[in-house]
């Protein structure tokens, strides 16, 4: 009997499965077909308050708050959360699991086709102690970016300040970015990057697994970061980092080719670079002398690259920030 009875729950188990899984691809299929049409799975806890837009889908066990505002045909997809004043462009998507936006005063803002990931965490209160309890806090996040699961990014700690991700990021598993981080567009973090609190990352930059990035550190556009690495101190524009705590190991190559720069810019690049950070003789002045000759140079004063590169190093010296990455070399640039 006891056969029986498993038998008969099991098949009836099957054919459960078997009726939702029928019923989201046909629900699927109804918002392709028509844009009007609004999905919500009978198990979600949705508040009349919420704004959905139109061909919006929520799938089994989620929950949207009163403040919530989703755009036209936002994705759900089971056990999956939107909490507080929180709004959500186009065509985002939270897997299994995500939560975004919190019961705080401020604001979470998710841009157009974004992913956030299987767990992931996205707009919730910082771990800063300076965070007092009723101020406002903020998150703005830009478009086209892939969040991946287990994923952490805060909200600022303080009202006058916000946390920034600009567009096309590609955040990898289990990276954290901490309250008041900036960062640019087109970055890729590595699975396990933790970024702290204030931190600056511009573009196009590349992190290798397991970064460790101290608060308020500024990473410049086109850099490379190795895995594993500590860094403490800014990291200038172009150039490759690594070590336990980072030091510069010269330009960031491939990235500078992979992105279009020209010959003639990495050869002046190079040039400057070993100016700069490898001097000949112990004659060749200060290290603000040689940032002045660079400059002062015929050839390759004239490269914009290379005022980029300066101004870039120039500016980690300014407060509140904490210099750049030693430059120590085994070998040559």
């Amino acid at each position: 009997m006891n056969i029986l009875v498993k038998a008969r729950n099991t098949k009836q188990l099957s054919q459960k499965l078997s009726s939702f899984t029928f019923q989201r691809l046909h629900s699927c299929a109804a918002i392709d077909e028509v844009s009007n049409s609004i999905v919500i799975h009978p198990t979600a806890v949705v508040h009349p308050n919420a704004s959905l837009g139109h061909g919006v889908s929520i799938g089994p066990f989620c929950t949207v708050g009163s403040s919530a505002k989703l755009g036209n045909a936002c994705k759900l997809y089971p056990g999956s959360h939107i909490f507080g004043n929180t709004q959500l462009g186009d065509y985002c998507t939270l897997m299994t699991g995500a939560v975004v936006g919190d019961e705080l005063p401020g604001k979470t803002v998710i841009g157009s086709n974004n992913v956030i990931g299987h767990h992931a965490v996205v707009g919730v209160r910082c771990q800063d102690l300076k965070y007092k309890i009723g101020d406002e806090c903020f998150l703005y996040v830009g478009d086209n970016n892939d969040i991946r699961e287990y994923s952490s990014i805060h909200r600022s700690s303080k009202p006058d300040d916000k946390t920034v991700i600009g567009d096309k990021n590609l955040i990898m598993g289990l990276c954290h970015v901490a309250h008041d981080c900036k960062i640019g567009s087109n970055n890729i973090l590595a699975n396990n990057t933790m970024l702290a609190g204030h931190v600056v990352l511009e573009d196009y930059i590349h992190t290798a697994g397991a970064v460790v990035v101290h608060q308020h550190c500024h990473l410049g556009s086109y850099c490379f970061v190795g895995g594993g690495s500590v860094i403490s101190q800014d990291v200038p524009k172009f150039t490759l980092v690594s070590g336990e705590r980072a030091e510069l190991r010269g330009l960031n190559l491939e990235g500078l080719r992979r992105h279009g720069f020209s010959d003639t810019e990495i050869k002046s690049l190079r040039a400057a670079y070993r100016k700069i950070f490898m001097p000949v003789n112990t004659e060749s002045g200060s290290f603000d002398d040689r940032l002045m000759e660079v400059e002062q140079h015929e050839e390759l004063g004239q490269v914009d690259v290379i005022s980029s590169m300066l101004q870039s190093i120039r500016d980690s010296f300014k407060e509140p920030r904490r210099g750049i990455c030693k430059f120590r070399h085994r070998n040559a640039s």
